[in-house]
């Protein structure tokens, strides 16, 4: 058993230079507490953690579906605010009301899929625009249940240390990435969903001619990006200890447009990615407080203008290749297919020739 797992291991992880990067960044990120413990690091780095999951939850639906969705502000909130009202008032605790919360963020998911499915581009991105100003209003006007402009405080901490904080973020940040990933990989054996959403997103039409059911299809992305949107949120509140209105600021639901884009839309590794190196940059970027955001915004630019397609696809373009034959990824330094043997310069020049 153990030899067949280090096999899959080492064909599924080490022979991919994008994986094995990856999973080595993985493991440098385990050691951080070992190296330093200073406070503000950890809370920036837990940070991270929360927004990579929030992040990946956009890359499900707007990188897969080709459904641009500018409210996930709104099912981030409704989990923290969810999450809070069940820490305040009935004494749950975080394992608890965070679930809770996320489930609560998937059905509101689903109630506002169910009407801006029959709307496409620039007409559902509008509309979805529009659901955190309405859930602000409706925070502002329910004093009494959600605190108003004041917010709920007095919300339970995640942990009792920021050590045991940050492992237990990480740990969810990584189970969620992976569940994410494996739900939208087109090349997966168990879950077929990522070669539908790859046909919806490259023409819908087409997709519903040859039999996908691009409506249900299209509710199971809003579903899984509401539900790991609402586990950030439950986390993100469990570690500011307060749910307020900031958070259905406008800016909550561009941030992960943002670091996706940065990073890459549909490989929810680019959304991660764009996370761990935007984030830092802006905390970084207090030192000089006047230039912070033209600072940032010409960090933005520069890549989408050098690297269009994101940092992660620029940068497997430039360590991997596929075998023109069996479709497997290779480094770009072999020469030979690792499965099929087949020359890899040669098979591409043969392919490029018959398009010719």
């Amino acid at each position: 058993m153990i030899r067949g797992l280090y096999k899959a291991f080492q064909g599924n992880i080490m022979a991919i230079p994008g994986r094995a990067m990856a999973f080595f960044c993985l493991l440098l990120l385990c050691f951080v507490p070992l190296v330093t413990q200073e406070p503000y690091i950890l809370l920036v780095l837990i940070f991270v953690n929360v927004f990579a999951i929030y992040a990946a939850s956009w890359d499900v639906l707007a990188g897969f579906t080709g459904q641009f969705n500018m409210g996930q502000g709104a099912l981030f909130a409704i989990a923290a605010y969810t999450a809070a009202i069940l820490s305040r008032d009935l004494g749950w605790v975080p394992w608890a009301t965070i679930p809770c919360g996320a489930l609560v963020a998937m059905l509101a998911g689903f109630i506002i899929a169910i009407p801006s499915m029959r709307l496409r581009g620039t007409y559902f991105t509008l509309v979805s625009l529009t659901f955190p100003l309405i859930l602000a209003g409706i925070v502002l006007v329910f004093v009494d249940f959600t605190g108003g402009e004041k917010g709920i405080s007095g919300v339970s901490a995640l942990c009792q240390s920021r050590v045991a904080a940050y492992y237990t973020t990480f740990i969810v940040m990584v189970a969620s990435v992976l569940a994410m990933w494996k739900f939208t990989d087109a090349r997966s054996s168990l879950i077929r969903t990522g070669l539908a959403f790859r046909a919806i997103q490259e023409d819908e039409i087409s997709a519903r001619c040859s039999g996908i059911d691009t409506t249900r299809y299209k509710l199971a992305a809003f579903g899984v990006s509401a539900f790991f949107a609402g586990i950030s949120g439950g986390l993100y509140v469990h570690v500011m200890r307060v749910a307020g209105p900031m958070m259905l600021d406008l800016l909550w639901s561009f941030s992960p447009i943002i670091w996706t884009i940065f990073g890459g839309m549909g490989t929810i590794g680019g959304a991660v990615t764009g996370v761990f190196v935007l984030y830092p940059v802006m905390e970084l970027l207090r030192v000089i407080p006047e230039l912070r955001m033209f600072v940032y915004a010409c960090l933005v630019v520069l890549i989408i203008l050098f690297m269009p397609e994101g940092i992660v696809p620029w940068a497997r373009d430039k360590i991997e290749k596929q075998c023109p034959r069996c479709k497997l990824i290779n480094a770009m330094s072999r020469q030979e297919c690792r499965a099929c043997g087949a020359h890899l310069h040669t098979e591409r020049k043969k392919l490029e020739t018959v398009k010719d």
